[in-house]
């Protein structure tokens, strides 16, 4: 058996047990795959892949039981590589990062140039999509390491650490009729209509969750994932804006005597705490403990140890 073997394996699984895009994620043929899957289960002595002709139905018992071996030998060759690029490379490399747009735009740049500054031999490599999609760039890999509001403690395959919390703002334009008031009510923002996140990013789901439960139905006029098309649309009046409190941060347009103005919605949303995942025994290098601390204050190299040891699930505030 090779390491080959175990990554056709690994990846078919991945890819819902379509050999086709397995071959294509790992740039080699479909009857390769196939043949290396064939010798490995041969080897084993056991079916891991149920067929039906030439396609794989679904994964057997002892099937699963290969995976799990699979990933925590997958897991630790890639430890052996990091380990190598740690000592060899004399703090150089890539930090991967996955993360959503508002991580990206409005929490990263300050962290990320801190850290080439401290480690200038070291590039970032930063991947944007969905809380689901951040996790699942975490626990293959692709990152070393993600940053999210939503779903990334659902992971069992991920240890998650708090960074800091934030509350909702909603943005309106200057001469609006809400705008004289400093605390706002859901049951006026339920009159009036709405622009907010898509309902799987930048805590949407507290939003929607707050209107429930006072049994009110928001009228949301736009879903976006960015912040910045967010305010676009309140400035051009085609309603509320509902975003995270660190994308009114610094933009001109809150200023005195701009054209909209903020408020601060914690007591209607209450707040959101955002976290960092890495994948469960994974070795991490010097400079990912570097930029962990660089994001927020409460984390430090000798909490990540502990927590990447196995001390607790998930660390909370």
């Amino acid at each position: 058996m090779n390491l080959h073997q175990f990554r056709f394996v690994q990846e078919a699984a991945r890819r819902n047990l379509n050999l086709t895009e397995t071959a294509k994620a790992l740039y080699t043929s479909q009857p390769g795959v196939s043949k290396a899957i064939l010798e490995l289960e041969e080897e084993l002595g056991v079916d891991i892949f149920v067929r039906h002709g030439k396609r794989l139905k679904r994964i057997t018992e002892p099937g699963q039981q290969v995976l799990q071996a699979i990933e925590v030998i997958m897991r630790e060759v890639g430890n052996l590589r990091r380990i190598g690029e740690e000592f060899s490379k004399q703090d150089a490399g890539t930090l991967s990062i996955a993360t959503t747009h508002t991580q990206a735009r409005y929490v990263l740049p300050q962290p990320v140039v801190a850290l080439r500054k401290s480690f200038p031999k070291v590039a970032v490599s930063l991947h944007q999509g969905t809380p689901e999609q951040v996790a699942q760039m975490v626990l293959d890999e692709t990152a070393d390491v993600g940053l999210a509001t939503e779903s990334l403690a659902d992971f069992d395959g991920l240890v998650t650490l708090p960074c800091y919390e934030w509350q909702h703002v909603v943005v309106l334009p200057a001469d609006h009729p809400l705008a004289a008031s400093e605390r706002l009510a859901l049951e006026s923002l339920a009159r009036e209509p709405l622009i907010s996140y898509h309902p799987s990013f930048t805590g949407r789901t507290r939003i929607d969750q707050a209107f429930e439960a006072k049994g009110l139905k928001p009228n949301i006029v736009l879903e976006a994932i960015d912040s910045d098309v967010i305010k676009t649309y309140v400035k051009l009046g085609m309603g509320v804006g509902i975003v995270a409190e660190m994308a009114v941060r610094d933009d001109p347009a809150f200023a005195p005597g701009g054209e909209l103005v903020a408020r601060p919605a914690a007591q209607l949303f209450g707040h959101n705490v955002a976290r960092l995942a890495f994948k469960r025994g994974a070795y991490l290098r010097s400079f990912v403990y570097t930029f962990a601390e660089l994001i927020s204050d409460r984390l430090s190299r000798a909490l990540l140890e502990r927590v990447m040891a196995g001390d607790a699930e998930h660390y909370d505030l």
